[in-house]
């Protein structure tokens, strides 16, 4: 059974009036990326209608005299569209639709549009979905009494049920089929993250803002080719890949989708099983967007966020990104009192800085630390090759006996795994 409650936003050469509601002064920050989200779906702004209004009307949001400017920008700029930055109640969307003509967005359903056009992985496409379905039933219990008229029908509902009561039925019987497939994928994710635990592969996982660079940082860390481009959502569904760590050896490295602020509660439920690879890293890189309006409208949400799926306990290290945009700022790391990496600051557009994340990453995943010089005998050209996997030989020497004498610089977990019986 597939069901399409939700109209796809027709993008292509789609013109929009947009609606900033405001309660108080109108935030710079907040007015911008509002912006890039009518650009990011694809839709071309043609005019900005700024309301502030303490109490929003139930009505229509904004009052009568607001109402009639917003009808002369529409009919103006023939807008196809009216996107409002602030949510509407049904009964709101209804009244707008009507009095304006076209239809109107709120900013969930906006955002909810952009994921239906970002999401490729089955089960990205199903975590859209079930975020659809669930604003959708919202929709249906608030105001759709439209739709409160009694039918029957052989085969079809029952007697006497209203056609509102069968698609509350049929949303929730979606959902519930939805979940089931979510859940039997999760535990295929626990399967695969055990696997990765027995090999004792450390997992890093990317987290931050939308469009702070997240997926430019993996693609550059990993020599994939994820795709990255300078807009909101640019990547939903999660990454996974190698990437070697000097000192370190393989680390499994995951990109997951950006955060936004005021971000629906129903859109983190939705996307919990994704966000699981934060919750379960050993170190979090929080990448922020340095030439930022405000960095802090930008680290807050994330916090939350991290908070709300259980992995604000994570060790987290801040990666300030795009410094080449800065005038005097140069790739860095600091620490905290105790020696230890608290942030560092690079550019993945010009790889400054790169080469100091991956010594921060480092000590950050490795508590204890051993710089020796280990003999190893012609028999032993099993450690030897673990240890240059590992990418921890800094020299080598062989004597007149045949022994190599490797200067190495390592984790004494990994000392201790490639030479138990040595450090037993």
């Amino acid at each position: 059974m597939s069901i399409h409650f939700i109209d796809r936003v027709k993008a292509e050469n789609t013109q929009a009036v947009l609606l900033y509601y405001t309660r108080g002064l109108a935030d710079p920050f907040d007015q911008t990326e509002f912006h890039a989200l009518v650009e990011a779906a694809g839709l071309t702004p043609m005019a900005t209608l700024v309301v502030k209004r303490p109490v929003p009307t139930s009505n229509y949001l904004i009052g009568e005299g607001k109402l009639t400017e917003l009808i002369a920008l529409v009919q103006t700029h023939e807008a196809q569209l009216v996107i409002v930055s602030h949510a509407l109640t049904p009964a709101q969307n209804r009244n707008l639709e009507k009095a304006l003509g076209c239809r109107v967005l709120d900013k969930t359903t906006l955002i909810l549009d952009i994921f239906a056009q970002r999401a490729e992985t089955f089960e990205g496409k199903l975590q859209v979905e079930l975020a659809q379905l669930t604003h959708l039933k919202t929709k249906l219990i608030r105001g759709w009494t439209h739709l409160e008229r009694q039918k029957g029908g052989i085969g079809l509902r029952g007697p006497g049920e209203t056609q509102l009561e069968t698609d509350r039925r049929l949303i929730d019987v979606r959902i519930d089929h939805i979940q089931k497939k979510i859940s039997k994928l999760k535990k295929q994710r626990h399967q695969s993250r055990r696997a990765r635990a027995r090999a004792e592969l450390p997992t890093v996982a990317l987290v931050g803002y939308t469009n702070a660079g997240k997926s430019s940082l993996f693609n550059y860390l990993t020599q994939a080719e994820r795709y990255a481009d300078a807009q909101l959502f640019a990547t939903l569904d999660p990454s996974f890949r190698q990437v070697r760590v000097p000192g370190v050896g393989a680390v499994v490295l995951s990109d997951t989708v950006g955060f936004i602020r005021d971000l629906p509660h129903s859109l983190v439920a939705a996307f919990s099983a994704t966000l699981e690879a934060a919750a379960q890293a050993d170190l979090l890189l929080h990448v922020i967007d340095f030439p930022a309006l405000s960095q802090a409208d930008t680290i807050a949400p994330v916090e939350a966020v991290l908070q709300e799926i259980g992995a604000d306990q994570v060790p987290t290290l801040l990666v300030y990104n795009k410094i080449d945009l800065c005038e005097d700022s140069v790739p860095r790391i600091d620490h905290d009192e105790a020696g230890a990496p608290i942030a560092v600051s690079l550019s993945t557009q010009t790889g400054e800085g790169i080469d100091l994340l991956l010594q921060a990453m480092r000590a950050r995943l490795v508590s204890e630390w051993m710089s020796t010089t280990l003999v190893l005998g012609p028999r032993q050209g099993k450690a030897r090759a673990a240890l240059y996997a590992l990418g921890v030989v800094v020299s080598e020497t062989v004597d007149e006996l045949g022994d190599s004498h490797l200067r190495v610089e390592m984790s004494v977990r990994d000392y201790q795994r490639i030479f138990p019986l040595e450090s037993g």
